[in-house]
């Protein structure tokens, strides 16, 4: 589940990492009010407006402005909230600007210039630890950064059974290049950052940037963070937390149904039983000459009104041209997800007016095969990868 830059900055806040502060806006009436408190709290004389949307390069496409007085800050307001953002992580159409987060100003001057670094937690899958991602080059585009300068970027495993030791902090904040009062502030803010990544488990925390202030304060100045759905069970508070309007229509509704489903791209929609046989299922799509438009595991209890909602949520894409049908019938029986394809074919009647190949290996095989080519309908039946694949190079 993906957070908004303030929901996350919240959960850091709790653990003690020293954050940008600034409050969440949602109806533009309230700008002022909200203006007022964060002078009276924070002493700021400039406003950061960024909208909050799930997506990066909020900036490159005009989310996050500066406000140098409040009427400034009732303009950049109006112009950011409602609008429709577009960035290098959205589609062409961009996304619906339903909240803004108005911050305070954190580059003032001082004794120094301040700084940005980049920091982040996740996963190391081929160690089976967490890492910790630092660079030195923060506020940019870190793909760019570990494609043209790889040697600016630092990794630092923790084990997760034993969690970050004080050396670990202290070698990331030496990297980094910091000494006196920043060094030490580093070390406080990675250990509470790791802290609070763990806490909430978490499979990504991402700041970028991390701000040296001129007085040396370290901040997290941005946040993306994404939480384990698999673990929300234990986070009641962090379930209210989720943005329906940020998430994928069809994905809701496929989850409401218990069916795991992510939308695609591509032209050729695909129905699985097993996520490991969707995932071959996909790199089988790929190779005959079609691109994926789903992941699209319906479990193992593929009846005829689980294959018709599987086919409706797929047939809501516009530029699917073929589905493929995949099916292992270990626990399902073969013969009752082939009745069940008809069954929804005789429900859908002609909603369904793409091209099926269907391929049902496993427990009565044979038997489903015959109902498939039996049917009357545009359904092709095949029994191996081969030939799924070069059906799928005939109709699309």
């Amino acid at each position: 589940m993906n957070l908004h830059e303030f929901q996350g900055k919240k959960i850091l806040a709790e653990q003690g990492v020293g954050i940008q502060r600034g409050y969440v806006l949602s109806d533009k009436k309230n700008t002022i009010n909200v203006a007022n408190k964060l002078i009276k709290e924070t002493g700021t004389g400039w406003f950061i407006v960024k909208a909050q949307i799930h997506a990066g390069g909020r900036g490159k496409g005009g989310g996050v402005k500066i406000a140098k007085n409040i009427n400034d800050l009732k303009d950049v307001v109006c112009e950011i909230l409602g609008m429709h953002l577009i960035t290098p992580q959205t589609s062409k159409e961009g996304k619906l600007v339903n909240q803004v987060l108005i911050a305070e100003d954190v580059y003032y001057s001082g004794e120094s210039q301040p700084v940005e670094y980049y920091i982040s937690i996740l996963l190391n899958r081929e160690t089976g630890k967490n890492m910790i991602m630092y660079s030195t080059e923060g506020g940019v585009d870190i793909e760019s950064v570990a494609e043209k300068t790889p040697e600016l970027i630092f990794y630092e495993d923790i084990d997760p059974l034993i969690g970050i030791i004080p050396f670990q902090s202290r070698k990331i904040a030496f990297n980094l290049g910091l000494s006196g009062q920043a060094f030490k502030e580093m070390v406080k803010f990675i250990s509470n950052l790791y802290k609070s990544y763990v806490l909430s488990d978490a499979s990504l925390f991402e700041i970028n940037p991390v701000l040296k202030t001129s007085d040396n304060k370290i901040l997290a100045v941005d946040a993306k963070v994404t939480l384990d759905d698999n673990s929300l069970f234990r986070h009641n508070d962090y379930q209210s937390w989720r943005d329906l309007k940020e998430e994928n229509p069809v994905e809701i509704e496929a989850r409401s149904v218990g069916l795991n489903y992510v939308d695609l791209d591509g032209n050729v929609g695909c129905m699985v039983n097993g996520a490991g046989l969707a995932m071959a299922t996909m790199d089988l799509i790929k190779q005959s000459g079609g691109e994926p438009a789903n992941f699209l595991d319906v479990g193992g209890t593929a009846d005829a009104k689980r294959v018709e909602t599987a086919f409706r949520l797929i047939l809501k894409d516009q530029n699917v041209k073929a589905i493929l049908v995949n099916i292992f019938g270990g626990i399902v029986r073969c013969d009752r997800v082939a009745k069940g394809i008809v069954d929804a074919f005789n429900n859908m009647g002609s909603s369904i007016n793409v091209p099926i190949i269907v391929r049902l290996q496993g427990t009565n095989s044979e038997a489903a095969k015959d109902i498939i080519d039996n049917c009357g309908f545009k359904v092709y039946s095949a029994v191996g990868f081969q030939e799924a694949a070069n059906k799928i190079q005939e109709l699309i």
